[in-house]
C-alpha cells in the first residue's frame, strides 16, 4: 500500500503491490485490498477516528478527499495497515482486529459479532456489516451466455448456477452513474470484453468482463458479455442515495 498526496486536502491509497512486497501480502488480490480499506475507513469515520468528506474506492485505489490534515491522516493510515491486511487474510476476525489496532492509548475493545438470524428471509440474508444483501432478480437469457459457458468450460445451466450461488460485493462504481463493479467470482473465471463494443446495451443488462460482474443502470454502449437482465432500478436521481448498489453492498442474483 502506497499513499500519494492529491492536492491540498486529499490522499490516494494505491493498493498495487510494490516489487518488494512480502509474498503473503503480494498474493492478496487488489480488489480484496481495496474492499478491506473501504470497510476499514468507513468504520473509522463512523467511530470518529477519521475525518473525510469522501471515501471513493476504485479498481486499485481508494481516494480520501476533504481531509483537514492529510499529513496526520497519512500517519493514521500507516498504523491501520496491519488491520486491513488481517481483514483480507482472516475476514472473520476483521472487526476485532480493527478495534485492536485503534490509535495508541485509545484502549479500544473488540466487540463480539453475532450470527445472522437463522430465520431471516433466505432472499435477504444479513451481510458481514449487518446490512441485508440486495437481491437482484435476473432473467438469464443474455446473448453471450453460450460464449461465457465456452470460456468457463461448462454448459449454460452451470453458468446460471455459478452466478446465483455467488455472493457478490460492490467493489466500486464507475463507467456510468450507478454502474456497480461486482466482485466474488474466482480470478480464473475472468472473461475478455467484446472485441467490438455494442453501440447500445439495454438498461438492466447483467454482464461479465474481466473478474467482475456488472449491471447497466441505463442504456449505453458497452463491451461486456451479456448474460441476463433485471427490472431492478439501479439509479434514480430523486432517490437518496441515487445509486441502489453503492460500494460495499452485498448482492445476490436470483432467477426471475
Amino acid at each position: 500500500m502506497r499513499i500519494r498526496p492529491v492536492g491540498a486536502h486529499a490522499l490516494l491509497l494505491d493498493c498495487t503491490a510494490p516489487a518488494d512486497t512480502p509474498e503473503a501480502v503480494a498474493d492478496i488480490p487488489e480488489a480484496a485490498l481495496v474492499e478491506a480499506w473501504r470497510a476499514e475507513l468507513w468504520r473509522r469515520r463512523e467511530r470518529g477516528d477519521l475525518i473525510a468528506a469522501e471515501i471513493v474506492p476504485a479498481a486499485r485505489t481508494v481516494l480520501l478527499d476533504g481531509l483537514p490534515d492529510p499529513t496526520t491522516t497519512a500517519e493514521q493510515l500507516t498504523r491501520w495497515a496491519s488491520a486491513v491486511t488481517a481483514a483480507t487474510t482472516h475476514p472473520n476476525q476483521a472487526h476485532a482486529n480493527a478495534n485492536a489496532n485503534a490509535d495508541a492509548g485509545a484502549g479500544a475493545k473488540a466487540h463480539a459479532q453475532t450470527d445472522a438470524d437463522s430465520h431471516a428471509d433466505s432472499r435477504a440474508e444479513d451481510g458481514a456489516d449487518g446490512a441485508a444483501d440486495v437481491v437482484v432478480p435476473v432473467s438469464f437469457d443474455g446473448p453471450d451466455l453460450p460464449a461465457v459457458a465456452e470460456h468457463w468450460g461448462v454448459d449454460v445451466p452451470a453458468v446460471r448456477h455459478r452466478l446465483t450461488s455467488t455472493r457478490f460485493r460492490v467493489a466500486f462504481c464507475g463507467f456510468a452513474p450507478g454502474f456497480p463493479y461486482l466482485t466474488g467470482l474466482p480470478a480464473e473465471l475472468a472473461l475478455p470484453r467484446l472485441a467490438t463494443p455494442r453501440p447500445r446495451v439495454p438498461a438492466g443488462s447483467v454482464a461479465l468482463a474481466g473478474p467482475y460482474a456488472g449491471i447497466y443502470p441505463g442504456a449505453s454502449p458497452g463491451g461486456w458479455l451479456l448474460v441476463g437482465r433485471t427490472d431492478l432500478v439501479l439509479f434514480d436521481v430523486a432517490a437518496d442515495p441515487p445509486a441502489r448498489l453503492g460500494p460495499g453492498t452485498t448482492v445476490r442474483m436470483v432467477a426471475a
